[in-house]
């Protein structure tokens, strides 16, 4: 099986609302799609989600790149090499992983269609039957925020990721706020999106929030700043989790070394795709490091294609991939799978999406074709 052409899209995805995290406000979210067809017709979905504060690529950027660089050179390339694939496109480019990410997650979509099963067998099976859906509470005043906490609570949500980083003491109001309304068994977990900066910052609102029960903590310092998490996990009962200071098989190594984070937030377009994303989660496993997949707010395509990870590996324990319910319209079907309050995947091969090309060509900006 060869690649025969590959499409690019850039769209914009509505949002219901903007979501609204420490560094970015987004009133709807650009994703750069990439349609993958094969010399025998077969035809694989990859999506990208570049975000310039974490992976330094902008959609502008993304698919130029997608559509100059990694696009040519897969023409006539076998989409079932994933590591092959992987291997040629860091020879090109030493990073972008968003726009690698969209290669990547066509490849998988393309050869579980070629070999009539769903991707996760391809990563070695399911291993979960379901997992939970957190919704995502945006950056808002504590009591709005503790309002669409109790409102989604009534539709049958029992976990919330709030988003905070804005002002430390602001931000344990918001977090105070939220677990008065919804009570004690609720589950809570805090992304402050390194918008805390610091330890002592940190610090100073964890002697607050210790008897709050909070799942965990996420990235409340700069990415780059290991030995700062390290420093906040050794002062807190409160688990850890690293998101944006995880990248890359460097980061995980420094990481486990370090025995920086409690916890570890995977995702596709921080890592390079699906192929990468189980090499982490192998590495963390191996340390006994928990691992949660995430996302950049993806399509049914990119979404879809961290759940298929997330359901195949043990010490991947929760998922946080909520795109598709947060857009007013979407190019693919993923959403009829979350099953409040839980998301259970389907049979279909690769990915198990189908995509409307009609909207997607309602939601598409500009498109390439490369043969």
């Amino acid at each position: 099986m060869k690649i025969k052409q590959i499409e690019v899209f850039s769209v914009h995805l509505p949002l219901i609302k903007p979501f609204i995290i420490s560094y970015a406000n987004y009133p709807h979210i650009s994703s750069i799609i990439v349609k993958l067809t094969t010399e025998c017709g077969l035809v694989g979905w990859g999506e990208s989600v570049p975000d310039e504060h974490i992976t330094g690529e902008t959609p502008e950027s993304t698919y130029a790149m997608i559509k100059n660089t990694f696009a040519p050179v897969m023409i006539g390339q076998n989409p079932m090499e994933f590591e092959k694939i992987h291997d040629l496109l860091d020879k090109v480019v030493k990073r972008a992983p968003a726009a690698k990410a969209a290669i990547d997650i066509a490849c998988f979509d393309v050869t579980g269609k070629k070999l009539g099963v769903p991707v996760y067998r391809l990563l070695g099976g399911r291993y979960h039957e379901k997992f939970p859906v957190t919704h995502v509470l945006s950056i808002g005043k504590p009591e709005d925020m503790a309002d669409e906490a109790e409102e989604k609570l009534k539709e049958g949500y029992t976990s919330f990721k709030m988003k905070v980083g804005v002002n430390v003491m602001d931000d344990v109001k918001r977090i105070k706020a939220v677990r008065a309304r919804v009570g004690e068994e609720i589950a809570i977990r805090v992304d402050v999106n390194q918008g805390w900066e610091n330890s002592a910052n940190t610090l100073k609102a964890l002697r607050q929030l210790e008897d709050l029960g909070l799942d965990w903590l996420e990235q409340p310092v700069d990415q780059n700043d290991i030995d700062g998490m390290v420093e906040i996990k050794s002062k807190t009962s409160i688990p850890q989790m690293i998101d944006e200071g995880l990248k890359d098989m460097n980061d995980m190594r420094e990481i486990i070394a370090k025995r920086a984070a409690d916890k570890v937030n995977i995702k596709l377009m921080k890592c390079g795709g699906i192929y990468p994303a189980m090499k982490l989660a192998n590495m963390a496993e191996m340390a006994g490091i928990e691992c949660q997949v995430g996302s950049m707010v993806e399509s049914s395509i990119g979404s879809a294609a961290g759940f298929h990870v997330a359901f195949s590996k043990k010490i991947i324990k929760s998922v946080e991939l909520t795109g598709p319910v947060k857009f007013s319209k979407d190019i693919g079907d993923l959403k009829q799978d979350y099953i409040i309050p839980f998301i259970q995947l389907n049979e279909r091969p690769g990915l198990g999406v189908s995509i409307d090309e009609s909207i997607l060509a309602e939601l598409t900006q500009k498109s390439d074709v490369i043969e």
